[in-house]
């Protein structure tokens, strides 16, 4: 198997410097040999460039080691810092590198004060370069620190609103249950409360094991729908009918867990719970070009304060909450609306269309 180099930019930021600090001072002399060649200097000429090159490795190993030492000043005040210490490197510089070039020519040696001046400047151009490359890789890998921390808490929080979203139990739910289990062991109907509990217990593992940031297929949705309207079947009985309609494309399709569980809870104890008839909560499913489009509709006499598609505030919990999960998710590409149908509360979901690859029906 091939094994591929990795990014430059994924190395330890050690390595990423040495690779950098070093090419870089060896491309310079590289240019410094090929300008000698170029101009017909003699044969021994590449030891110039190539001590220039050397002081150049040592003096702005120096450098780094002082703008780490200053890294979080103003930057007027570590320009300040730094002036006389990127003169004397070019000095440096040009003392060593004139050193080993008056071999090869005797009237390169400063005559007076103010040539020896500019001699000593001569290199601050590239010691200059090296500062501004130096300061401008590591101000990138500063700003890329904090997108990178930015993204990652940008992560958590959008995590935890999930996970809040996704664990929020009505315990409206739960104190129906309870108190319904309570009243059949008052009864004497202990199997019919085993059978409560252990469907209790059985939606509640359902609900805690799965992880909320993980999809699930309509058919996985509605088999844990299915251990939800148990619980309820066993406390309305007859009163509560259920009607499916699933596209037969929709079964392997992703949305997030438990997405309809509030949507039915809502139904049952709007619509069915108050009427002594109880009443049909119907679950639809299809697919409508790139979106999968669900519906829960309930036959209950609807809700005369919904404005437009809006519940007002303070009503509707678990709408407003799936609305939420929807918006987090998937924000512009997904849509929530409930109104009232003839009769009842009709909601619809619509959200991209996408299938689990490699489930099988």
């Amino acid at each position: 198997m091939a094994i591929t180099a990795p990014h430059p930019l994924e190395l330890p930021r050690q390595h990423v410097f040495w690779i950098l600090h070093l090419g870089g001072w060896l491309a310079y002399f590289g240019l410094g040999y090929l300008s000698a060649v170029a101009h017909d200097k003699p044969s021994g000429y590449w030891i110039v460039p190539l001590t220039a090159a050397t002081t150049g490795v040592l003096v702005t190993l120096g450098l780094r080691f002082l703008l780490r030492s200053c890294w979080g000043l103003p930057p007027k005040r570590l320009l300040a810092v730094m002036v006389v210490p990127i003169l004397a490197s070019s000095a440096v510089m040009d003392l060593s590198t004139r050193t080993v070039l008056l071999e090869f020519c005797s009237t390169c040696a400063p005559m007076n004060r103010a040539a020896f001046v500019a001699y000593a400047l001569s290199y601050i151009y590239v010691v200059l370069a090296w500062v501004g490359l130096y300061l401008g890789i590591k101000y990138y890998r500063q700003l890329q620190d904090e997108t990178q921390r930015a993204l990652a808490a940008r992560t958590m929080a959008h995590q935890a609103q999930l996970k809040m979203l996704r664990y929020q139990l009505n315990p409206h739910f739960l104190f129906n249950t309870l108190n319904a289990i309570s009243t059949l062991i008052l009864d004497g109907d202990n199997v019919t409360a085993n059978r409560m509990v252990h469907g209790l217990s059985s939606f509640l593992r359902h609900s805690l094991d799965n992880d909320p940031m993980q999809r699930v297929t309509l058919r996985q949705e509605l088999d844990a729908l299915t251990l939800y309207l148990g619980i309820e079947k066993i406390r309305f009985a007859e009163r509560l009918r259920v009607e499916t309609d699933i596209e037969e494309d929709c079964w392997r399709a992703l949305l997030p867990s438990l997405l309809l569980q509030p949507l039915v809870e809502n139904a049952i104890k709007y619509a069915v719970a108050p009427q002594i008839a109880g009443g049909v909560l119907r679950i639809e499913a299809k697919r409508e070009g790139e979106q999968l489009v669900l519906r829960v509709i309930d036959g209950g006499p609807g809700c005369d304060c919904l404005e437009g598609d809006q519940l007002p505030a303070g009503k509707g919990v678990g709408l407003r909450n799936t609305r939420e999960r929807l918006a987090v998710l998937y924000g512009d590409a997904s849509s929530f609306a409930v109104h009232n149908g003839k009769p009842g509360i009709e909601v619809t979901l619509r959200l991209p269309f996408e299938i689990a690859k490699g489930i099988g029906d």
